[in-house]
């Protein structure tokens, strides 16, 4: 193994990037990713503080899978979120739904709030909003004309790699993480005890990355299915699904 100049800590693997997916989650220093070969293996894992130097990084990556709401409605809720809480029955609370595109773009907290209420009849949670940042930065990276980005969400993706049922155990607990480490390595996904600089973030955040990039891989090879399918669009034409 060997550890890059960009932050990525990868095997040596000739051709790896020609034929990579990516699988990247938010973390609280940016964001970390996790690299497939074409054969659906580990090779590699890095962070980057912003989505677009990331996706810089990886110019010749087929699908890159990033577990954040991709595609704002105009007004009301997503199918694709209460489709993801059907999914993951009855561990709700690891689904929130997504408001509609305004909401993003209040000023702060407060006025999101009072956004929220008045398009949807209900509030919005701070711990919904604190991701409005890193919304913002992945929907203008997708709006921008990357459309390399696709929405995942790992709970979703790794109910379908343990045949359909939600993993039991939260994603913060040492069962959760052993089993989740397990059902990737089944897959054919096992991630190094050695990360690099990658091992320096939690890590249910590498395991969400590494889920997404499972999916990533469907994707590309157009086995995925998606919530809802077909998909809602955005008013520009782009989807508004989450895909496993």
């Amino acid at each position: 193994m060997g550890s890059r100049r960009d932050g990525f800590h990868t095997p040596s693997a000739p051709g790896r990037a020609a034929s990579s997916v990516v699988g990247v989650d938010a973390c609280p220093t940016g964001w970390v990713a996790v690299v497939l070969d074409q054969g659906g293996r580990f090779a590699g894992a890095g962070t980057a503080g912003g989505l677009s130097e990331l996706l810089g990084r990886m110019p010749r990556a087929a699908v890159v899978a990033v577990d954040m709401p991709l595609g704002l409605p105009e007004s009301g809720w997503r199918s694709a979120d209460a489709l993801a809480v059907e999914k993951l029955a009855p561990h709700r609370s690891r689904v929130f739904s997504v408001p509609p595109r305004e909401v993003w773009e209040a000023a702060d907290y407060a006025a999101a709030n009072r956004c929220c209420r008045r398009l949807t009849g209900q509030g919005m949670s701070r711990q919904s909003w604190a991701l409005a940042a890193k919304l913002r930065e992945a929907n203008a990276c997708r709006d921008g004309g990357d459309h390399r980005l696709y929405e995942v969400h790992p709970e979703v993706s790794f109910a379908a790699v343990n045949e359909g049922r939600p993993v039991a155990w939260s994603k913060k607990s040492w069962n959760g993480q052993a089993v989740r480490r397990r059902l990737l390595a089944d897959r054919g996904v096992v991630l190094p005890d050695d990360l690099g600089p990658a091992g320096r973030v939690p890590p249910d955040d590498v395991l969400d990355a590494a889920a997404a990039a499972w999916s990533a891989r469907r994707i590309a090879l157009r086995t995925a299915r998606s919530l809802p399918d077909p998909p809602e669009v955005t008013d520009t034409g782009l989807p508004i699904a989450i895909w496993y």
